[in-house]
């Protein structure tokens, strides 16, 4: 349970927040269910479900802050702690795993100096283990803010987060560019990702993934050859 009272946010942030909020309420029959996207909103302010979250929404949907507080420690997307802006999650499920997960897990648990679900001390990077991600055909992935770095190595992994924390410019596997933490909760909670090319980015089945459906139509007579468009 929230420490009570929780301070509220600033007169000019509470505003703000208030008028995002009756859009996303506006778009359900019942406000209640509004309470997801509504916490991602917090986050998108706070970088975390903090109290002043709890009791933000709590007020939104006419609800108490032990239902809101319910909710947000069950789903592990809501951060109960200051997290970094970027949040880097290793599979570690068993293809993951075996493929090198576990490896690349361990080595960027030092080289970054932290454990699982702890924050470098320059704030750009939390670490994470993750369960699967529907990814197994590009075992082992990294996912960084939900998006996907397929097929990782120590070294690729180790470089991914080198390139993060020195603030270069990364770019995932498939999916939407990369944006930071709170920038991801605020898409999450519905609003439009207004970066140009953003929504146009493509994030669908790369060739691994679609083999077994053009076996079924026909259209791939070798399982174990070159897929259509990556060679004869």
């Amino acid at each position: 349970m929230p420490q009570l009272p929780a301070p509220d946010y600033p007169a000019d942030v509470r505003a703000r927040l208030e008028t995002d909020a009756k859009e996303v309420i506006a778009r359900y029959p019942d406000s209640r269910s509004a309470l997801l996207p509504l916490l991602h909103l917090t986050q998108s302010e706070d970088g975390y479900v903090t109290r002043t979250g709890v009791r933000f929404c709590a007020e939104m949907l006419g609800l108490t802050t032990a239902e809101v507080t319910a909710v947000s420690t069950f789903y592990s997307m809501y951060r109960r702690k200051p997290s970094g802006d970027y949040q880097v999650g290793v599979c570690t499920n068993t293809l993951c795993a075996v493929m090198g997960g576990d490896a690349i897990f361990d080595e960027l648990k030092q080289h970054l100096g932290v454990g699982n679900n702890e924050t470098t001390e320059d704030g750009k990077v939390t670490l994470e283990h993750i369960e699967c991600n529907a990814a197994c055909d590009f075992a082992p992935v990294v996912m960084v803010n939900w998006e996907f770095f397929d097929n990782q190595t120590v070294e690729s992994a180790k470089q991914l987060v080198d390139d993060l924390m020195a603030g270069e410019q990364v770019s995932p596997t498939r999916g939407a560019p990369l944006c930071t933490y709170k920038e991801t909760a605020r898409i999450l909670a519905g609003f439009p990702d207004e970066r140009p090319g953003a929504v146009d980015a493509t994030g669908g089945a790369g060739p691994a993934s679609l083999i077994g459906l053009k076996l079924a139509k026909g259209e791939a007579a070798n399982p174990t050859g070159p897929v259509d468009g990556e060679g004869k």
